[in-house]
């Protein structure tokens, strides 16, 4: 999630900005998303004590849908800006969005949430090798070299051969595909319709699928003590991308984007203080080397020492 991925909604149609912006500002919508993803987290594992990643998919979209119906209200275009142009790609970017929210939901019960996070900074890499193959971007040398250093920086968290790999890994991997899948779909589609287009569509199919695939075997209403739980995970999936999206709205990617890092620390307390989870230190090696690699592929220049 966050540039790299979860929930995020339409935050790749964000407009790219090519002076330094008012970054303390973005910092602090930085903080908000940061916060927004890490109480999705928490809340998340807590309603999978009832409800299955579908089920859980399906009430979470009913409330965001019914938020972005009231906003839709409340604006003056109205509910004239659910209209789309492009269809099918909305089709598409909901099935690819769903699958990686899904996954990421279910990774969450199997993982420790630092190896997740770290996992998911792979995202952004995933997207510069989809952009080449579906887009037909040009794949260039700086981005060769991101992607393999990205995908070094999976195995120093993974460490294979030393740690036993687990499904966790790949789920959380599969993940982050989905949400670069997400964003190659959702800068396609910001060039024809509204961000609120966007969320109508995603929180309106998105709750239609998680339905009709938790259904089979029952489809159990929330206990009083899971609904708190239920809204806080429909709440930070929409403060999440305002937050991620507002923050690009004033920095450019390439200052926001290195905030992000801060996700990391903050969900690796929250695993050992909630959870008891301890953090190998290579999970922080590998999602330094991770996130260098995105810093390489959005082209920013890391300061030499004098």
């Amino acid at each position: 999630m966050g540039l790299s991925g979860a929930g995020r909604g339409a935050v790749a149609g964000a407009p790219e900005r090519t002076d330094m912006g008012r970054p303390l500002i973005a910092f602090f919508f930085m903080l908000g998303s940061i916060t927004s993803f890490t109480l999705m987290a928490v809340a998340g594992r807590e309603v999978q004590a009832e409800l299955n990643t579908f089920q859980l998919m399906a009430w979470r979209s009913a409330i965001g849908f019914a938020i972005v119906c009231a906003l839709l209200v409340a604006s003056r275009p109205g509910l004239a800006q659910i209209r789309t142009q492009v269809p099918w790609l909305h089709v598409q970017r909901n099935l690819f969005h769903f699958a990686g929210q899904n996954a990421w939901f279910l990774a969450l019960m199997l993982l420790p949430l630092a190896q997740l996070v770290a996992l998911e900074f792979t995202s952004p890499i995933w997207v510069a090798l989809l952009a080449a193959l579906m887009l037909g971007e040009r794949l260039t040398p700086r981005k060769i070299i991101a992607i393999c250093l990205g995908f070094l920086g999976v195995l120093i968290v993974a460490q294979p051969g030393v740690e036993p790999l687990q499904i966790g890994h790949g789920v959380a991997l599969m993940a982050a595909l989905g949400f670069a899948l997400n964003t190659i779909y959702t800068k396609r589609i910001m060039a024809h319709d509204t961000v609120l287009c966007v969320l109508f569509w995603m929180t309106l199919s998105q709750a239609l699928m998680g339905l009709a695939l938790g259904l089979p075997g029952g489809f159990p209403w929330p206990s009083a003590s899971l609904w708190p739980w239920l809204i806080l995970v429909g709440l930070t999936g929409l403060s999440a991308h305002y937050c991620l999206t507002s923050a690009l709205g004033h920095a450019p990617a390439s200052i926001v984007a290195p905030m992000e890092f801060l996700r990391l620390p903050v969900i690796a307390m929250v695993g050992a203080l909630l959870y008891a989870e301890s953090v190998a230190v290579a999970v922080f090696i590998g999602a330094a080397v991770i996130l260098t690699a995105n810093m390489i592929n959005l082209g920013i220049r890391l300061p030499l020492r004098r």
